[in-house]
């Protein structure tokens, strides 16, 4: 720590030294013609005039690395397409200049003016005019051959991630060209693309614990929406067919490898369809973001290929329990027999709030704990209890089941979705029902009246589904973890980074 501090103070003083000089070190006014992609591109399309040497380039970018001969130099910079070699010559921009460019440093932002020509090695380089300084380091770059491994750092100081390891820049190249394409998928199929408020008077739409704010000039309470359900619904009620919003929700929860407290969703809405139809159009559109997002429907995972195309394996959740999960069938109905057998596999269920746990959510646990894991291959489990489903529609040949389902790949739950609850007397019953079996704790869970009065008006019938894309970029990066597709992932605070 101490030698970093003595790096950095001396070269605070070099910098101190160039202001006494007079030397601008933040100038504006370097104009850029070509990125390095661009260059490369000209170069491979066979534009002569460019690998010639005769077509003027004004480029610029962060300097990487340098290798100092004396009276020349070899540089390599990178902007934000890619990274380039550059040859700096003193007889060539001028002994004053070259002197001033032996003071830049490797971190330092630089603007080259001059033509491109290929080394004896064959390497394209930019052969420079002119080298400008146009921002200083204060700060020295990690060393090169260890570069930035500590997770923790590369979290806190994504900025420095980004400069020292490219691959992560890709990550998140990709994950802003799967939302594109996600969007453009939906935009393609009639959706309207819409935005609901963040902040609610009441935390409804999933389960789950809010973060709660206070609005000063209205004097209420606001809560950080858990999910965006219960609006995008009542745009279906007001005539909006099919909807879709790429949102961020908040969750007052854990964190770990599978989640953030503030993450990305998909939501989307179609009147007149069900839960079966969903499952065919999420097909469709998670096979096509693989290929447009990697090439090819088949991805690599941790180990694992990862295959979207082909017709998907879709089982109940009691058919997942019996043959995935090693529960025997007769056990699904008697919830003492559940409560034993789940002790015996190791199946936590919280004591506070869950000591009269309903068998329905008691079977989910149980799948989470035992089938979940093993779900590697895309697969979607259907026949899930009422009871873990206030949302969902009743199935018509068992009132106890919902007409929903949830998709899972690679051992991670990536959307639900449900043929919706459009009878507003049955929504009004599951909702008091959540009302009375709330923690006393729990003031967050409310009838969400207004809604209520939405269904009175009419909803056609429609489905909906939630898709993680958090989750879903890291299949399609083959990340381990859900922090290395966030940029700015929340974590305790530091002292010392």
């Amino acid at each position: 720590m101490a030698q970093a501090k003595d790096v950095i103070t001396k070269k605070k003083e070099k910098i101190e030294a160039l202001k006494a000089e007079g030397i601008e070190l933040f100038p504006s006014d370097f104009k850029v013609t070509h990125t390095v992609a661009q260059i490369r591109a000209a170069i491979e399309a066979g534009d002569n005039q460019m690998s010639g040497g005769h077509v003027g380039i004004r480029a610029a970018g962060r300097m990487m690395a340098v290798n100092r001969f004396g009276k020349s130099a070899f540089i390599r910079f990178r902007d934000r397409s890619g990274q380039m070699q550059a040859y700096i010559r003193r007889d060539r921009v001028g002994e004053e200049a070259y002197e001033f460019f032996r003071k830049f440093d490797i971190g330092d932002f630089i603007g080259l003016k001059g033509t491109i020509f290929a080394t004896k090695t064959g390497e394209w380089t930019l052969l420079a005019d002119e080298c400008r300084l146009l921002a200083k380091a204060y700060r020295p770059m990690p060393e090169k051959f260890h570069g930035l491994k500590d997770p923790e750092k590369r979290y806190r100081q994504r900025y420095l991630d980004l400069i020292m390891n490219p691959g992560v820049r890709e990550v998140f190249v990709r994950r802003s060209l799967l939302i594109r394409k996600i969007r453009d998928f939906l935009l393609s199929r009639d959706y309207l693309e819409v935005e609901t408020p963040m902040m609610q008077p009441i935390a409804g739409g999933a389960d789950a614990r809010p973060f709660k704010t206070h609005h000063n000039a209205l004097d209420m309470d606001l809560y950080l929406r858990i999910a965006p359900e219960l609006y995008l619904k009542r745009l279906v009620v007001g005539g909006l067919e099919r909807v879709f919003e790429i949102n961020r929700n908040f969750r007052n929860e854990g964190v770990s490898t599978q989640h953030n407290p503030e993450f990305t969703m998909l939501e989307f809405y179609q009147a007149y369809s069900t839960y079966q139809d969903l499952m065919d159009l999420t097909e469709e559109m998670f096979r096509y973001a693989a290929q447009e997002v990697t090439g090819s429907a088949i991805v690599s995972y941790q180990g694992e290929q990862i295959d979207f195309a082909g017709r998907w394996r879709r089982m109940t959740l009691f058919e997942a329990m019996a043959s995935i999960g090693g529960v025997e069938p007769r056990l699904l109905k008697d919830r003492a027999a559940l409560m034993d057998f789940a002790e015996s596999r190791g199946v936590a269920i919280e004591q506070t709030g869950e000591a009269d746990i309903g068998k329905g959510k008691l079977i989910t646990k149980i799948f989470d704990h035992l089938v979940e894991p093993r779900l590697i291959q895309p697969t979607f489990i259907t026949g899930y209890p009422v009871e873990v489903s206030p949302l969902s529609r009743r199935s018509s040949s068992d009132p106890e089941i919902a007409e929903r389902f949830e998709l899972f790949i690679a051992g991670k739950e990536i959307a639900n979705g449900f043929s919706e609850l459009n009878d507003p007397v049955d929504q009004k019953e599951r909702f008091a029902r959540q009302v009375e079996s709330r923690d006393t704790e729990d003031e967050e869970v409310q009838m969400d009246e207004d809604y209520i009065r939405a269904l009175e008006y009419g909803m056609p019938p429609a489905a909906g589904e939630g898709v993680g894309i958090d989750r879903l970029v890291m299949l399609l990066t083959d990340s381990a973890s859900i922090r290395d597709v966030i940029l700015f992932p929340h974590l305790k605070p530091a002292e010392n980074i």
